[in-house]
Order: C-alpha cells, then structure tokens, then sequence
C-alpha cells in the first residue's frame, strides 16, 4: 500500500506559491546585489548570508557551532 502523503495543490494554490517563491527570490537577489545580508532559517536555527552579516549569525559561525554539539554528543 502506497498512500501518497503529500497532496497535490490546486491551481490557485500553486500559482500563490509560485508568485512568493519569486518574490522571496527576486528579494534576496536584490540585497545580494546592495550588499546587504539576510537572515534565514535551516530548521534549527537563524543563520545571515553576507559579507556584513552579524558575526554570531554568519553561516560558518553556525557550523563550527553545531559540528562542537555533535563532537561533545559523541
């Protein structure tokens, strides 16, 4: 038995997703070219991409970060 668990949008739904998955790229496209940063998710935690990022949010800040919880786990 293989439910498909995922259910298929509508037309109006998708094109809802499609117009904000646009909007969000054309956003952060833009302050890549300003030289801005911006601050997104991973599913644990916030993390900026950019040179003028908040040094405790900057992504290789978050790796070293995580890659210590997971030696001091082990």
């Amino acid at each position: 038995m293989n439910a498909d668990l995922t259910p298929t949008p509508s037309a109006d739904i998708q094109a809802t997703l499609d117009c904000l998955r646009l909007a969000v790229s054309k956003t952060l496209e833009r302050k890549r070219r300003l030289g801005q940063y911006s601050v997104q998710w991973n599913g644990d935690a916030p993390f900026a991409v950019g040179d003028d990022a908040p040094e405790y949010l900057r992504v290789d800040k978050q790796m070293e970060a995580a890659q210590k919880v997971r030696r001091s786990s082990q």
